[in-house]
């Protein structure tokens, strides 16, 4: 089901290449796989995914725009936009491709912000503003958080009734700041069940599961880069305070 998201933001991006003649002039997208530095920086928390090599970055720029999407299926591509319109979505690689070119034309056209991920110590900021948000919004909710983002989760455990899931083995069963990490696959509904607002990683519009948290009921906020594009067409729920582009 999550795939019908996927074609209706790959049939709004066919209509603006056209509508703008960008198909006509074969613009030319180029991806590529960042290192950690360049993806991050150098912040003094080491555990993000991106430092533990456990995620890649794909990035995509289109006439000096740049979009990002995480992805476990890094690989190059080379090709002009209407090959991306043309892709099948099927699987990560072929949905990463397709979301970074997405938030890269969408940033262009000036519809689309903050679409290249923070560095250094901005995602201590953002998620000292998540927790602000939250309390402005919701007051004291329980808060379940899907996908691990360190300084989210340490920030959010600070100040809420907090669970996690997250689809890393690794992770898995390991306390993570006081919370213990539950299973992605097996635990999520019970959590959506729990819970009064869900934090939401962008990263589940590439492995296909984003409408899932759409049909909880739940107040839904998407955090990160990869939803930046998709969140500006279907008028999701966005944070994402120290984005950058």
């Amino acid at each position: 089901m999550g795939t019908d998201i996927l074609k209706r933001l790959q049939g709004y991006l066919a209509e603006e290449a056209e509508t703008n003649h960008l198909l006509g002039e074969k613009v030319v997208v180029r991806g590529k796989i960042l290192s950690a530095e360049e993806s991050i920086g150098n912040p003094q928390r080491r555990d993000f995914p991106l430092l533990k090599g456990k995620e890649s970055l794909v990035q995509a720029e289109f006439k000096g725009a740049l979009g990002q999407a995480f992805t476990d299926s890094p690989r190059n591509f080379t090709g002009i936009l209407q090959d991306f319109l043309e892709f099948p979505l099927d699987n990560n690689f072929d949905r990463a491709c397709f979301v970074a070119v997405l938030n890269a034309v969408m940033n262009y056209s000036g519809k689309a912000e903050k679409t290249v991920h923070c560095k250094n110590e901005e995602p201590e900021q953002c998620a000292q503003g998540i927790t602000h948000y939250l309390k402005e919004q919701y007051g004291e909710p329980k808060v379940g958080i899907i996908g691990f983002q360190p300084a989210l989760l340490e920030a959010c455990s600070r100040c809420f009734p907090v669970r996690i899931a997250d689809l890393d083995p690794d992770n898995i069963g390991q306390p993570k700041y006081g919370i213990t990490v539950e299973s992605g696959e097996t635990d999520t509904k019970d959590i959506v069940e729990w819970c009064d607002v869900l934090l939401v990683t962008g990263s589940t519009l590439v492995n296909n599961t984003l409408e899932n948290f759409l049909q909880t009921g739940k107040p839904v906020i998407f955090y990160g880069t990869t939803i930046a594009g998709a969140a500006a067409i279907l008028g999701l729920n966005r944070f994402c305070l120290c984005g950058s582009k």
